[in-house]
This record gives C-alpha cells, sequence and structure tokens, in this order.
C-alpha cells in the first residue's frame, strides 16, 4: 500500500501519549517505520532504549528529551537524534501538546524500564 490516509490509520495509546501509525510492514513498508506522536502536556517521561537509530522531528510544541539521563530543551523543527542503546525518554512539563513524527528501522526492539522488550505498536 503505497499511501497510507493519516485519517485512517491506526492509533495506540500508551499514558498520555498516542501513536499514528504511518508506515509499517502492515502498511507496506519493507525497511522504514514511521509514526505520529501526540505527547498530552505535562506528561513525565518514560525511559527506555531500541537496539536501532530512533529518529524524532519535532512539528509543534516543545519538550524535553532525556539522552542517557542528560536533558535536553526541544522544540519545533528540532531533530532528536537517539543512537541505538541510548536510554532515552520524551517529556513535556509545558501547557500546550507535543507533536512528532518519528522513523525507526523495521524490526527495531525497544527495552522498557523494566528490561522486557517489545516491538512497538505503531511500527507493527
Amino acid at each position: 500500500m503505497p499511501v497510507v490516509l493519516g485519517a485512517t490509520a491506526p492509533v495506540f495509546t500508551i499514558g498520555t501519549t498516542r501513536f499514528t501509525g504511518l508506515a509499517a510492514p502492515s502498511r507496506g513498508a519493507k525497511e522504514t517505520c514511521v509514526w505520529r506522536t501526540h505527547v498530552a502536556p505535562h506528561t513525565e517521561p518514560n525511559v527506555h532504549s531500541f537496539d536501532r537509530e530512533e529518529v524524532l522531528v519535532v512539528t509543534s510544541g516543545a519538550g524535553v528529551a532525556h539522552l542517557d539521563g542528560v536533558p535536553h530543551p526541544v522544540g519545533q523543527g528540532d531533530a532528536i537524534v537517539v543512537p541505538a542503546g541510548t536510554l532515552f525518554a520524551l517529556g513535556n512539563p509545558h501547557d500546550e501538546p507535543l507533536e512528532l513524527v518519528v522513523a525507526l528501522p523495521v524490526g527495531a526492539l525497544a527495552r522498557l524500564a523494566d528490561g522486557s522488550t517489545v516491538v512497538p505498536p505503531a511500527a507493527v
């Protein structure tokens, strides 16, 4: 499927964060997954890592990206490049939503704070 309509793309919610799955194997992608992420205001960071590089681009709002425990304020137009194996968390301490587009290689596994691994639902 070469075109995935945003209006009909699957939506996944984890806590106060919403993920809209765009490109993924179930939607025709072979190498790269892409999704939109909406981080609600006053969302606390959730630490995780991936076994592959992740790239996030802020499309609106502002937040704080934590890479290996170091906070980095980010805003509209900024890109966050998270190397494989890096502990990463994204929070939104502000009053407005934070919106991003995220890209990750197909097959990447997330390692959660409890040590378990999972394929993100938006990447399936």
